[in-house]
């Protein structure tokens, strides 16, 4: 019989790519591509492709195998994907991804400040949610009179966030 002791995944486990069904590859590139600044890293005609950031194989893939022409993602009233997230480097940098998505007059779905993080929601093309973040330093985590971690939901200043994507 197995040993059903605790498990605990070890520190520095993380997810590393997701990969989404799409209905149309072209559409989503423009997404991915052209709008977040991925770079297409291996692409396999109209069936799939697959984008990175800073060199890595691939933190993206999107395929049709199964989805083209298809219907997009449905979240109401059926278990699935919520969002994926991806994660920036610095305040700097979503605030220059938000700039990107003005520009190209691409619509959120929300923003928040949730004390450990600021999240810009938005769905691609096919409906998928994503969540566009970066993380405050650990030692900026908002914590009670336990050191207990206190993540909240409040509204995240979108100006400022620019302003500090053009710092």
């Amino acid at each position: 019989m197995a040993d059903l002791e605790k498990y605990a995944a070890p520190a520095g486990t993380g997810i590393g790519h997701i990969h989404l069904q799409v209905t149309d590859l072209n559409r989503a590139l423009g997404f991915y591509r052209d709008v977040l600044g991925f770079t297409v890293t291996l692409r396999f005609g109209e069936q799939a492709a697959f984008l990175s950031a800073g060199g890595y194989h691939h933190h993206i893939g999107l395929n049709t195998w199964h989805s083209r022409g298809g219907r997009p993602a449905q979240r109401e009233g059926m278990a699935g994907l919520f969002h994926a997230a991806i994660l920036y480097p610095t305040r700097a940098d979503l605030g220059r991804v938000l700039q990107r998505l003005l520009d190209h007059h691409y619509p959120l779905t929300g923003s928040a400040d949730h004390g450990v993080s600021e999240a810009l929601y938005l769905d691609d093309p096919d409906g998928n949610g994503i969540e566009l973040y970066w993380d405050r330093p650990r030692e900026m985590w908002p914590t009670d009179a336990t050191g207990a971690l206190v993540m909240y939901t409040e509204a995240l200043d979108l100006n400022d966030l620019l302003a500090a994507g053009r710092s």
